[in-house]
Order: C-alpha cells, then sequence, then structure tokens
C-alpha cells in the first residue's frame, strides 16, 4: 500500500500552481516516490478534431486577457484523479502567488500557497510538508502576469460551439514535463476546466462551477503556520 506521503507528492505534482518568479532547487522533506500512485492511464488514439470556432493565435491572446485581467477567483471545484477518485471544495486564489484547496469533508487535505511556498496538510495525519513553489506546473493561476506561448510551449489548440481547449507543455515543473489542457468557455473565455498529465503520465482533471471573480479572498486563507504541525 502506497504511504500518505507518497500520495501528496502525486498531489502535489498534478494540482499546485507556481509562479515563474518563484525560488527554484529541492524540495524541503522530499522523498522521492518508490512507486506510482495508479496505473497510468493507458493513451487512446486521438479521434478526429473538432470544428474550430477560434482561430489559435486568437484563443491565446484571450486566454491570456481572461488570466490577466482577473487577479483573484473563488470557485467550487472537483477534481477526478487519476484513480478514479472524485473530491471536492472551494478554490481561493489570488495572484501573483496565493492559492488554496479546501476539499470538503470527509477528504482531510489542504492545499495552501503563501506565495513563496507550498504545504499540504493532512488534519487527520496531523501532518504538514512544504515544498518550493517554484516546481509545480500550473503557472497560469499564480503568475503576476501571464503570456502562455511565452511561459509554456502550446501544442494544440482546439475549439467548438462551447469549448476552447488549449494544451501547452511546460519542462520546468516538479519531477518532468507536464502537460496541462486549459479549457474556456467559448462565448465568454471564462476558464471552466484544466487536466494535468504529470511526468508519470498520469492526469488529474479539474473543474470549476460557480466562479466568482471579483470576491477578494481572506488574506487568512494562504496563512502556512510552519509552527503548527511540529
Amino acid at each position: 500500500m502506497l504511504s500518505a506521503r507518497l500520495i501528496r507528492l502525486t498531489l502535489l505534482a498534478s494540482l499546485v500552481a507556481a509562479p515563474a518568479f518563484a525560488q527554484s532547487g529541492a524540495p524541503m522533506n522530499l522523498a522521492p516516490p518508490s512507486a506510482p500512485a495508479s496505473k497510468a492511464i493507458t493513451k487512446q488514439a486521438p479521434g478526429p478534431a473538432p470544428k474550430t470556432t477560434v482561430d489559435p493565435a486568437t484563443a491565446v491572446t484571450k486566454a491570456n486577457a481572461f488570466f490577466n485581467a482577473n487577479l483573484t477567483m473563488v470557485a467550487d471545484f472537483v477534481q477526478l484523479s487519476a484513480d478514479g477518485r472524485r473530491t471536492g471544495g472551494t478554490l481561493y486564489v489570488q495572484r501573483p502567488g496565493k492559492l488554496r484547496f479546501e476539499y470538503a469533508r470527509p477528504a482531510t487535505l489542504e492545499i495552501v500557497a503563501d506565495g513563496t511556498s507550498v504545504a499540504i496538510r493532512d488534519r487527520k495525519l496531523a501532518t504538514q510538508d512544504v515544498y518550493f513553489i517554484g516546481q509545480t506546473p500550473l503557472k497560469f493561476l499564480l503568475k503576476e502576469r501571464i503570456d502562455i506561448a511565452r511561459d509554456t510551449k502550446v501544442l494544440d489548440v482546439r475549439s467548438d460551439e462551447k469549448s476552447v481547449a488549449i494544451l501547452v507543455e511546460d519542462k520546468a515543473t516538479f519531477g518532468g514535463t507536464s502537460r496541462i489542457r486549459l479549457v474556456f468557455d467559448t462565448a465568454t473565455f471564462n476558464l471552466k476546466q484544466w487536466t494535468v498529465t504529470d511526468p508519470q503520465g498520469y492526469e488529474t482533471l479539474v473543474s470549476l462551477s460557480n466562479v466568482d471573480l471579483g470576491q477578494k479572498p481572506d488574506q487568512a486563507l494562504f496563512k502556512i503556520n510552519y509552527e503548527k504541525f511540529n
């Protein structure tokens, strides 16, 4: 059976965002995983490309505009992990650098980024692992100024009447290269979903609902208590 620590490491590699200006280097309290968290997802041959309704360059420009115009976000999220587990909760973002995934019970995890570090807390086990924020994949959530084409490698852009999907590759993440598929609403170009494929090939899907781009989160949500679990 996999340790809780290994599960937290896999979650970190799959979920948490990082600003480009963050500190890089080896993570604190980090033990390399000895086995994958679950069986790798079998890749299927891609089907025919959907009808394109948005020019790829325009799509990237609109995605940048969405992120750069919205410094805060509060939203409900549902997460589907590679092993089939479904969890949910509330996502809080304040760019640059601050984020909180607050999982609804019975889940016992919290992920908090305070602008410098990322902490994964397990309330049940009373543990807290702290990592350098620069090693995590989702720069689009936390970077101060976002330019998708500059910050990552754009691999594909597809769209239809309902959604625009931008697939990017980020080589500067924990454990190697990650791929992130960002999905926007075609009409409003609001972010509604993303999928992270980590360096081992495991996928984590996060879908957003009830997105509030005007609410400013309480700053206490982004505080990491480094003493609490000592």
